[in-house]
């Protein structure tokens, strides 16, 4: 081989490598981005739905707010027609106490749900996400790995911020156990069905076979490794599933009227359904617990 030649092989060598260099360089930096990008859309998606939940909270106490002093100004009302009454007619004082005592209870019922609402936005200082980046939550979700795919039945209607906040937290968290769970390339149904007064949110994966999948293994393969047990079919009809993260969607869904299932399916993966029968109307104030 000629001089020139070994010359001009070893500049196209040098060449080369300082191509590969630059790709490399290139696809690391594009990965940052992405990375990047994807860190961003879930700040923007937090920032939105804690804007949402303290709006909801503010509307919430500002409504409490109203009751209480009406229901205290009947209290007032009410002390004073009794220490006047004491004078003349002692005996019909003694009889209005008791509804003294009831306007009472029903003023501290009112000053507690205020101090629910008041404590729970105490740690949300920061603006949060409404329901329609629900989309946008499928696509960062679809991003980290997992396949997501949305239906909706039925008329849907507004929901006050409060309840929009509380069901993009039961997607949000449904989804990330999804991922965290079942792994990358699990499939992920989310439903949404409208009634008249009501909404039931349920979130379907297959992490099982997902799982199975990752192995390289065909359809039938799949389907010989996720094989279960008439036992474990019926564990997972009675079995109760909890833990911190599903206790916490718990009383956000019963914040708002909702009862939360949540369950393994066999073979399958895991299964959250979330009803809510009158969201239309609810103010996410009912059934709050007064003995404290």
């Amino acid at each position: 081989m000629t001089p020139l030649a070994l010359t001009v092989g070893a500049v196209l060598l040098a060449a080369a490598a300082a191509f590969l260099a630059l790709w490399l360089l290139e696809l690391r930096r594009h990965r940052r981005l992405r990375g990047s990008r994807e860190e961003s859309e879930w700040d923007r998606i937090d920032r939105e739905l804690e804007l949402a939940e303290q709006a909801g909270r503010f509307r919430i106490a500002g409504e409490l707010g109203d009751i209480a002093v009406q229901t205290v100004n009947r209290l007032v009302a009410h002390a004073e027609g009794i220490r006047y009454a004491a004078t003349t007619d002692p005996e019909a004082a003694a009889r209005a106490t008791p509804a003294l005592e009831t306007i009472a209870r029903e003023a501290l019922g009112d000053l507690r749900r205020l101090q629910n609402v008041v404590r729970e936005g105490q740690d949300a200082a920061q603006p949060q996400p409404r329901l329609h980046s629900a989309r946008d939550l499928f696509r960062v979700m679809r991003d980290a790995g997992i396949e997501v795919a949305f239906t909706e039945s039925g008329e849907s209607f507004a929901l006050r911020q409060g309840a929009e906040l509380a069901v993009f937290r039961i997607l949000q968290t449904a989804l990330e156990n999804a991922l965290t769970h079942g792994g990358s390339g699990t499939r992920v149904t989310v439903a949404f069905s409208w009634t008249q007064d009501g909404l039931q949110v349920s979130v379907d994966d297959d992490g099982i076979r997902a799982a199975a999948r990752r192995q390289g293994l065909d359809r039938e393969g799949v389907d010989q490794a996720t094989t279960y047990t008439i036992e474990e079919d019926l564990r997972a009809v009675t079995e109760y599933i909890d833990g911190v993260r599903l206790n916490e969607l718990r009383d956000r869904a019963a914040l708002f009227g909702g009862v939360l299932t949540a369950k393994t399916v066999p073979g399958v993966g895991f299964s959250l359904s979330v009803v809510f029968p009158a969201l239309r109307h609810h103010n996410g104030v009912h059934g709050v617990e007064l003995r404290r």
